[in-house]
């Protein structure tokens, strides 16, 4: 499986776009979606995030960092929860999924990425590959790869992703960070 624009890469993303859409379709009445005979690689256990959008607006995002189910699952349960349960929007009415985008992201394992300060993140972090989870006590934030395609600036991916966390402005010592890569595709706007 790659994101790599390989044609292995180009059907491996559009399998799992249908699978995100069709299974929210589902919950609308449309037919239960079934995994596809021969293709052992939706078996493997991967982390996965599904992204809605409206117009170009985010109408939810959600997934899991740990890889607990299937791909074949993952997907599934992503898409259902982006759609039906981002605490940040109303569950999505069935009118509105004709007009939706979705874009799903394969993660890597997360990998801790040992820092000093907020200075040496900055230097550390790799704009447009990392993906980012910050922790500090009991708050953290995470933001996908693709979110450099808003935030390309190092400082303000950082910024922004403590003020998501609900962390203070500034660095607070003990902060752990963990960054991760990921295989995107989206459907076409």
């Amino acid at each position: 499986m790659s994101g790599d624009g390989s044609s292995a890469g180009v059907r491996d993303g559009a399998l799992l776009l249908a699978v995100a859409r069709g299974t929210i379709a589902e919950q609308f009445g449309g037919p239960k979606v079934r995994r596809p005979e021969g293709e052992a690689w939706l078996e493997e256990r991967r982390a996965v995030f599904v992204t809605l959008k409206r117009d170009g607006d985010l109408r939810g995002c959600v997934g899991q960092l740990a890889a607990r189910f299937t791909l074949f699952e993952a997907v599934r349960e992503a898409a259902t929860s982006a759609a039906f349960r981002d605490s940040r929007f109303f569950p999505l009415r069935q009118e509105e999924l004709a007009e939706l985008q979705l874009e799903v992201s394969v993660l890597s394992p997360l990998e801790p990425l040992e820092v000093l300060d907020e200075e040496d993140l900055l230097q550390k972090v790799r704009p447009g590959v990392d993906g980012l989870v910050l922790s500090h006590q009991f708050r953290s934030g995470l933001f996908i790869p693709e979110m450099w395609k808003q935030l390309p600036d190092k400082r303000d991916f950082v910024t922004l992703l403590k003020r998501k966390a609900g962390l203070p402005t500034a660095w607070q010592p003990g902060t752990r960070v963990e960054r991760f890569t990921a295989e995107h595709w989206e459907e076409p706007a």
